[in-house]
């Protein structure tokens, strides 16, 4: 998850609620998108909705010049402290519907179904034409949204539950191991098609007592066709769409829809 605003209780164990995402892969995934739309792999790149920087990080060790975007300050804050062996990055605290950059990137990047966060489809228009604003003259925009099917089967009225630890100090006998333990509920509303979650974390205090922090989240539901006609709508054209990162087609139960559009400027 990477939204707009708001993380503020769960920003320091994003990365243990999606320890399962392979970065490396969506990273090679992003390469070959390059290698394949584009005349050559861009210099600058942006990373939209950024998070904890995890994207960005993975691609700045790579080679590429990266700017980092997220709309919350306490993600960007993790993202910022893991930063240190990649200083050049650029990191701003913005919105994505309405972001600034000092001038055009050759690829932007937004990870982790971020745009359905944006709940409704002028928030989503108006987060394409920024995007169409700051790209090169054919410039790639690569991006994933989670599906109907998703919203449908997989969130629904389900609950979920992690149990995990969150460590910190240096591997050693100084190391501190903190239980962690994080429920979320989610509703989905199909008149609407928003999703609600509703999260609660809980930390063990030195003490043995536990700490609670709650936190309320939204996604929303996008048909395809409502996504083609906002690419369309920011002279944004649509290349593919694909399942995974083999490049597969989708079908009735995927879960997630990876996309690539490119600018299209006069």
């Amino acid at each position: 998850m990477a939204g707009c605003e708001g993380y503020e209780a769960i920003a320091h164990v994003y990365d243990k609620l999606n320890a399962d995402i392979d970065y490396s892969a969506w990273a090679d995934f992003v390469e070959r998108c390059f290698d394949r739309f584009l005349p050559r792999r861009p210099e600058l790149v942006l990373d939209l909705a950024c998070g904890t920087g995890s994207m960005t990080l993975e691609l700045a060790k790579r080679g590429y010049d990266m700017i980092g975007v997220d709309g919350s300050a306490d993600m960007l804050s993790e993202a910022f402290s893991r930063a240190i062996h990649a200083p050049s990055v650029l990191w701003l605290n913005q919105d994505m519907r309405a972001f600034e950059l000092y001038g055009t990137v050759g690829a932007i990047t937004c990870c982790l179904d971020s745009l359905n966060y944006l709940l409704s489809s002028e928030d989503l228009s108006k987060c394409f034409a920024c995007v169409h604003n700051y790209l090169d003259p054919g410039g790639l925009f690569l991006f994933d949204m989670n599906t109907p099917y998703k919203f449908r089967n997989v969130y629904g009225s389900n609950a979920y539950i992690l149990e995990d630890e969150l460590v910190y100090g240096e591997e050693d006998a100084d190391e501190e191991r903190v239980p962690v333990f994080c429920g979320w509920q989610n509703t989905y509303h199909p008149e609407t098609r928003i999703c609600d979650f509703d999260l609660s974390l809980f930390e063990e205090m030195p003490d043995g007592s536990y700490r609670r922090s709650d936190e309320h989240q939204q996604e929303r539901c996008y048909e395809l066709e409502e996504i083609r006609t906002a690419l369309r709508s920011a002279n944004l054209e649509l290349i593919g769409v694909w399942s995974d990162f083999d490049f597969s087609t989708p079908d009735d139960t995927t879960e997630r829809w990876y996309f690539a559009a490119r600018a299209v400027k006069s």
